[in-house]
């Protein structure tokens, strides 16, 4: 069995994109990659889950709420290394749009802190390049509707 640092095979993760009242849902994650950082809720897929089963697992487990699933924003690699150049973190990702469905927002397994941002100003909250894109991406989709085939919750 790999484990997630220095691994011998990447591991699935996803996350997703949660608008709530025009702003979107960021964590400060707890552990690396990423620890201390704001990004956006998710995690690695377990053994047997669909992506979204375990992206509305993940969403459960770390912000406390529940969600329906819609259409996939960006599939990407995240890949870290060390000093010495090894691949210390290799995460296969997928980030979909979600909809809040009911629940109240708190940091649960993996965040030490759970905030609803301006999707227009991020600065503050220090995001990735990617997951700024991500959610701009997200933005547009949820403006025009999502896209006809966007296939909620397969």
């Amino acid at each position: 069995m790999s484990t997630r640092q220095y691994p011998s095979r990447p591991f699935v993760g996803v996350g997703g994109i949660v608008f709530i009242d025009g702003r979107v849902v960021l964590v400060k994650r707890r552990h690396e990659p990423l620890a201390g950082q704001w990004s956006l809720p998710g995690g690695a897929i377990e053994l047997g889950e669909t992506l979204h089963e375990g992206l509305r697992r993940e969403l459960r487990e770390e912000i406390g709420i529940e969600t329906s699933v819609g259409p996939l924003v960006e599939l990407f690699d995240r890949i870290t290394h060390d000093t010495e150049g090894r691949v210390r973190y290799h995460y296969v990702l997928a980030d979909y749009l979600c909809h809040h469905l009911s629940g109240e927002l708190r940091p649960g397994s993996d965040a030490e802190a759970v905030a609803l941002a301006d999707p227009d100003d991020l600065s503050s909250y220090a995001v990735t390049e990617t997951a700024t894109a991500v959610i701009r991406r997200a933005v547009d989709l949820a403006v025009q509707g999502e896209s006809p085939g966007s296939h909620r919750d397969r």
